[in-house]
């Protein structure tokens, strides 16, 4: 008898708890980024060594998340201390276009700190590191179509670029380490000479 009290105040209680939920970002609009406005920023940057360019830095609550695009032209070999690393901020690679080899993991060798003021820092990726190599790295031979998650603090580093390689990448920004870009930023920002 006494288990059966409590289930029934535990099952009486489970919709008081259920309802304390708020969303943690109250109210908050939705955000809509065109097909054309990605290709808008791919051509401005096309035949570029390497272009990585913010679309939205967005609030959504509890932490921001970015929309950038990417363009990299053919590598044969890795430039130098080109592993980049991120203290805070997470990122997701979504293939668009092109193939290439891309290396990650947390053990970089000959770790430099970027510059404070750095663009890459101020802009788009908060403080990190740059590196030579990753020691042990997992090898991925990127396509159209897939996806890379590399969390904050792993070294990740393309190694070949086969042609170009372009890729919208969402950065997880959960201390907010980066401004804000709204939609009407971005469209001043694509109306400025590359």
């Amino acid at each position: 008898m006494r288990n059966s009290l409590l289930f029934g105040a535990i099952l009486l209680a489970l919709p008081a708890f259920a309802q304390e939920s708020k969303p943690s970002c109250n109210k908050c609009s939705g955000t809509y980024i065109s097909g054309d406005e990605i290709q808008a920023y791919l051509k401005r940057v096309e035949g570029s060594a390497v272009a990585d360019q913010q679309v939205r830095a967005l609030d959504i609550g509890k932490i921001n998340v970015d929309i950038g695009v990417v363009y990299r032209g053919k590598l044969t070999v890795p430039t130098p201390q080109s592993v980049a690393e991120h203290d805070l901020v997470s990122e997701v690679y979504h293939i668009i276009e092109g193939t290439g080899t891309l290396v990650l993991g947390p053990d970089i060798i000959g770790m430099k700190r970027r510059p404070s003021d750095s663009e890459t820092v101020r802009m788009f990726n908060g403080p990190g590191n740059n590196g030579s190599s990753v020691r042990n790295g997992v090898t991925y031979q990127l396509k159209a179509g897939d996806v890379v998650i590399i969390p904050a603090g792993t070294g990740h580093q393309f190694t070949k670029i086969d042609d170009h390689i372009s890729y919208i990448m969402v950065r997880i920004d959960p201390d907010k380490a980066t401004p804000l870009m709204d939609e009407a930023a971005s469209k001043k920002w694509l109306e400025t000479k590359r």
